[in-house]
């Protein structure tokens, strides 16, 4: 059950990843494409323009080193708590990168305000392909990913959390028959597994005494009338021969009027 659970984890948080390496992968070749058009057209770049494409190209770079590091590294404390800042530093990088492109949230008609500066949508570009209205839309692509981005981001720190304390689980519950001698902690059994255990924790005393042993639990071989000198039973008296004292069942010395000779 541990090691099943574990594995899915690990295949949410793969996908988790993915979904966040796609998204700073998209906003990384937009504006890419964007400060390529700006410097070969001798354009000025904005400073937001960088900064986003700086978040987009760490963001891609920190995504690649999850998804390889994920399987080795899952649940440990201190690469989850690594991840874990990480994360919640690109929720607010692409709160960032969803605001800089807050020109993208509207329709893309009319007068537009984009990278490029503002102009009317169906008008090219000191001439040139894109449009002011093509662009627009690239730049709503990006304010829809940044926002996917956002919530996966939250989504992995969570999930590092649930990592780390399935990991810290299987640690402390090794190997055992109650796991069928796998890896991971012992299945739940609901309220009668749980009651059945508690009934024998109150019944088991690791303290008490061992029972006494009881007369009826003795060898009778060992009993003080068996061994005791004397007390033979009738049928296993001594060998007698002419001239000794023979004490028959009534108790009675008597001599031998025997010939010589052996009887019981």
């Amino acid at each position: 059950m541990g090691a099943k659970s574990g594995f899915a984890l690990k295949l949410l948080q793969w996908f988790i990843r993915g979904v966040q390496f796609c998204c700073a992968a998209l906003v990384l070749a937009i504006f890419s494409y964007f400060l390529a058009v700006l410097s070969n057209r001798g354009l000025s770049i904005p400073t937001w323009a960088r900064a986003v494409e700086g978040i987009s190209g760490i963001g891609v770079i920190y995504t690649i080193l999850g998804l390889l590091l994920l399987c080795c590294l899952a649940g440990h404390p201190f690469t989850s708590f690594i991840a874990i800042v990480l994360d919640v530093c690109f929720v607010g990088s692409f709160i960032y990168v969803a605001v800089a492109n807050r020109g993208g949230a509207s329709r893309c008609r009319g007068e537009v305000d984009t990278v490029f500066g503002t102009g009317q949508a169906a008008d090219l570009i000191n001439d040139q392909h894109p449009t002011f209205r093509q662009v627009c839309q690239m730049e709503t692509a990006c304010l829809a990913v940044s926002i996917v981005a956002i919530l996966f981001f939250i989504l992995s720190a969570i999930l590092e959390v649930v990592l780390v304390r399935h990991r810290r689980k299987e640690q402390r519950f090794g190997p055992s028959p109650a796991n069928d001698y796998t890896s991971g902690y012992a299945r739940r059994k609901g309220l009668f597994g749980r009651f059945r255990r508690r009934k024998t924790v109150e019944t088991t005393n690791a303290d008490g005494l061992p029972e006494h042993t009881h007369p009826d639990h003795l060898r009778q071989s060992y009993n003080t009338e068996t061994t005791a000198v004397g007390h033979e039973p009738a049928t296993y008296n001594k060998y007698q021969h002419d001239g000794q004292v023979a004490y028959p069942e009534t108790g009675t010395a008597v001599t031998h009027s025997q010939p010589a000779g052996f009887r019981y």
